[in-house]
C-alpha cells in the first residue's frame, strides 16, 4: 500500500474541481507521481494542461483530503491509486482508468475479473427472476458478479450472487460513503460486508445523473463480459454494453418477447452482434476456462412441464384469456395460479394478468 503522504498527494490531485481524469492522466504521464507534479510548479504544469494548471496551486482541498484519509483509516475502507499494487489490473487496460478508487469491503475481489449483469431499472418480474437465477448460478461456478446497485436488474444480480455465497462487486455513481438508491440500503450493507463497493467519485458526492454513465466504463472494465437481461433501446445498459465491446469484453444479451419494450434493447444488441444467451452454460462456454460445479440450479428461460404454464406462454395473459384457452373455470384457474405463485413460478401483474417467471 502507498504511504499516507503519497496518498495525500494523489487525493490533492483528484479533489481539485476542474482537474478531471484527462488532465490528471496528462500530468501523470509528464511528471510521474503527484508529488512530482506539485514540485514541478505552476509554469511547468501550464505546459501540460494550460490555464487549468492554476487550479492546482490556487485551490486548497486539504479539508477534503483529511476527510478522505480519515475515512480510509477505518476497517474495510480503502483508497487505491494507479500506483498501488492492489489497483485492479483489468482497469489498467481501459483508456481512461480512474486515478483513485474508493473501496468498501474486500479490495482483493477487484483483481478477479467477473461477469457484469445489467439491465432495466423497471424490469419485469420475469426479468428480475432471470437476473437473480443467472447471477446465483454463475457466482456458484466461481464468477464474481459485477453490477451498479441500481433498482431492478442490478439489485437482482447482486442478490443472486449473495444467495449463492458468491462474490459480488457494486460499482456506484456516488461517493462510497453514500447509498443510492436508499431502497437498496440493506443490500448495500450486505455487499460491503461480503463483497465490494467501489466508486471513483469523492466522498460525499451525491447522485448526479451525469456520473452514472461514467461509472459504466468501470463496470465493464472490471468484467470479462457484460450480460444484458432487459433493456429499453435507450437504456444506460446499452452504454455499458458498448463500452464493453470497445474494451474488448464479451457482450451477451437475453432475448425476450417482441411485445415487451424492455426486450427491444437486448434485441438491438443481438442484431449488432451480441451473443444470444438462454442459459448460464452459454456464458461459461463462451468465456472458456475451468469452472467449479454449481450448487445452484441452472437457470433456463423455460424449464417447467406444467401444462398450464405451456398454455400461459411467456407473455402476460389475462384470466379471461386463460379461461378461453383452457376451458377451465375462473375459480379452478385461480386455485392453480395461486399455487404456482407461491412456488415462485408465476407472478400476478396489474390488470388481472399473469406472467411466467421461468
Amino acid at each position: 500500500m502507498i504511504d499516507e503522504e503519497g496518498l495525500a498527494a494523489w487525493l490533492r490531485l483528484t479533489l481539485i474541481p476542474g482537474i478531471g481524469g484527462e488532465s490528471q492522466r496528462k500530468l501523470l504521464a509528464a511528471f510521474g507521481l503527484p508529488e512530482a507534479i506539485f514540485a514541478a510548479g505552476r509554469l511547468a504544469a501550464r505546459g501540460i494542461v494550460s490555464d487549468r494548471a492554476d487550479l492546482l496551486f490556487d485551490f486548497d482541498p486539504s479539508e477534503a483530503v483529511d476527510r478522505s484519509l480519515a475515512w480510509a483509516s477505518q476497517t474495510d475502507q480503502h483508497i487505491l491509486t494507479l500506483a498501488d499494487s492492489s489497483y485492479p489490473q483489468s482497469l489498467l487496460e481501459i483508456p481512461d482508468p480512474p486515478s483513485v478508487l474508493y473501496v468498501r469491503g474486500n479490495p482483493a475481489m477487484l483483481q478477479k475479473r467477473g461477469l457484469a449483469i445489467v439491465g432495466s431499472r423497471n424490469a419485469t418480474p420475469q426479468g428480475l427472476q432471470t437476473a437473480e437465477n443467472f447471477a446465483r448460478t454463475l457466482a456458484a461456478r466461481g464468477l464474481s458478479i459485477i453490477s451498479g446497485l441500481a433498482l431492478g436488474i442490478d439489485a437482482a444480480a447482486h442478490r443472486g450472487a449473495l444467495a449463492a455465497d458468491g462474490e459480488t462487486i457494486a460499482v456506484i455513481g456516488t461517493g462510497a460513503d453514500r447509498i443510492y438508491p436508499a431502497r437498496n440500503k440493506d443490500l448495500a450493507l450486505a455487499i460491503a460486508e461480503r463483497g465490494t463497493i467501489v466508486s471513483e467519485f469523492p466522498l460525499g458526492t451525491p447522485a448526479i445523473a451525469a456520473n452514472f454513465p461514467r461509472r459504466n466504463r468501470i463496470i465493464s472494465g472490471l468484467s470479462r463480459g457484460v450480460l444484458v437481461v432487459e433493456a429499453a433501446p435507450d437504456s444506460g445498459s446499452l452504454i455499458t454494453a458498448r463500452l464493453a465491446a470497445e474494451q474488448g469484453r464479451e457482450v451477451f444479451a437475453i432475448p425476450g418477447s417482441i411485445h415487451s419494450p424492455v426486450a427491444r434493447g437486448c434485441h438491438k444488441l443481438i442484431r449488432q452482434g451480441a451473443k444470444l444467451v438462454e442459459t448460464a452454460l452459454d456464458i461459461l462456454e463462451e468465456l472458456g476456462g475451468s469452472w467449479e460445479p454449481a450448487d445452484a440450479p441452472e437457470p433456463a428461460l423455460s424449464t417447467s412441464e406444467n401444462p398450464l404454464l405451456r398454455i400461459l406462454g411467456h407473455d402476460p395473459c389475462s384470466l379471461d384469456d386463460l379461461v378461453e384457452r383452457t376451458g377451465l373455470t375462473a375459480d379452478q384457474l385461480l386455485t392453480e395460479l395461486l399455487t404456482l405463485e407461491f412456488a415462485g413460478i408465476v407472478s400476478t401483474m396489474p390488470g388481472n394478468r399473469y406472467q411466467r417467471l421461468t
